[in-house]
């Protein structure tokens, strides 16, 4: 992989921020997206948008042709084995929520037990907290390692076979801890219970199999693989969803409406209310072919290699603390002594840097890590070694800086 070819395919990398060039590393909060995306949009809405699936005309079935067409990609790109088993939502989060919501609610009751881990987003959280109060389960979390990583011990130690469900993040999008999803997802099968895996950090950087992982539920989004904002994938194996009802009721769903009762369409339509997000969907497809044209093995070691790069370079500076451990993804999270990480995040872009800084919407996880807030550089196939030095030079300026206002 030619990182200097790939940049050429993100127009907005070739401008400068604040009088620097603009080195872009939040990532992991959403990516940039290379001309080919921004075509495929642009194509969508100039030359055959329409809606899908019921018009017979020739623009709807161009624009059915394309929504269909980039579900199979889709199927493909995680490798599971249907494509009725792909169901495009608004992204991760309307997924995660999905499956709780569905089917939660028909198989989780009283006296149950749903588990997850205090790494996760707030968005593989909150759906299981609201399922828990609606049914009077238990929601209960594996514990970390003080590296924030997860024992299988500690995992079989807290799946019972009072549990239910387990949701786990297959990357940390703070500390970069890759989880051991399949043997995690082993254990809840030998209890009985289905593991839904989000892998809202880990599609857009490296391979997943959903079938060799055997997850029940996968989750993740198109806009932090290059594509849109605004849509993503829920994977499930058939034999849930065939199951599960629709927690949205209105049109392309339907099969059959009369005056007192309705049916529903077979999978995956039913689970798809509204016109669907067409050009968004066309997009993600979109982002998927450029994805693969580079490799995901490519850009696994990429990354990799950046971001153990840039460790080697905030480990050399004095009062900067590095969380998670030491075989990562592409994410790096950090904090300087005695400086608001949104102090330094301003800071590093005053110098064109971009970082995030904040709780990541991961505040159980700040409370572990025993801080308020960090700061967060975030790594993809675009990203270089020289961006890389721009970002520690800049740390260390706003390091000086914010040591001659203490001094």
């Amino acid at each position: 992989m030619n990182v200097f070819d790939v940049r050429k395919q993100f127009p907005i990398l070739n401008q400068e921020v604040n009088g620097h060039p603009l080195v872009y590393l939040d990532s992991a909060a959403t990516s940039q997206k290379p001309l080919s995306v921004i075509e495929a949009l642009d194509d969508y809405y100039k030359r055959y948008n329409s809606n899908v699936h019921r018009g017979v005309h020739t623009l709807g079935s161009l624009a059915t042709d394309g929504y269909e067409g980039a579900r199979e990609k889709v199927q493909k790109f995680i490798n599971a084995k249907r494509v009725e088993e792909i169901i495009f939502t608004r992204g991760t989060t309307t997924a995660i929520n999905t499956v709780a919501r569905s089917y939660g609610d028909a198989n989780v009751s009283e006296g149950d037990e749903i588990v997850i881990t205090p790494m996760e987003h707030h968005s593989n959280i909150i759906p299981w907290q609201q399922l828990a109060k609606r049914t009077g389960a238990t929601l209960k979390y594996m514990p970390l390692q003080p590296d924030g990583t997860i024992s299988l011990e500690d995992a079989e130690a807290t799946i019972t076979d009072r549990t239910k469900i387990v949701a786990v993040m297959q990357v940390s999008n703070v500390l970069g801890t890759i989880n051991p999803i399949k043997e995690i997802g082993a254990i809840a099968h030998r209890h009985d219970a289905v593991i839904l895996v989000d892998g809202a950090q880990s599609a857009p950087h490296m391979k997943v199999d959903v079938q060799d992982l055997n997850a029940d539920f996968f989750a993740f989004s198109a806009h932090k693989l290059c594509g849109p904002t605004g849509v993503g994938a829920l994977y499930g194996k058939r034999k849930l969803l065939r199951k599960m009802e629709p927690v949205e009721f209105g049109g392309e769903m339907i099969d059959f409406v009369d005056l007192q009762d309705s049916t529903w369409k077979d999978l995956p339509w039913k689970f798809e209310g509204g016109t669907p997000i067409i050009a968004g969907a066309i997009g993600f497809g979109a982002a998927i072919d450029f994805v693969n044209e580079i490799g995901l093995d490519e850009i696994e070691a990429h990354e990799k290699k950046l971001v153990s790069y840039a460790k080697e370079r905030l480990d050399a500076m004095n009062d900067v603390t590095v969380y998670g451990p030491e075989e990562r993804a592409g994410v790096l999270t950090f904090n300087c002594d005695d400086v608001h990480p949104h102090d330094v995040a301003t800071v590093l872009d005053s110098e064109g840097v971009a970082v995030r800084a904040g709780h990541h919407c991961a505040q159980p996880l700040m409370k572990w890590l025993d801080v308020t807030a960090t700061a967060r550089a975030s790594f993809y196939l675009y990203n270089t070694e020289e961006e890389v030095d721009a970002f520690a030079e800049a740390l260390i300026k706003a390091k000086e800086y914010f040591g001659d206002v203490f001094r």
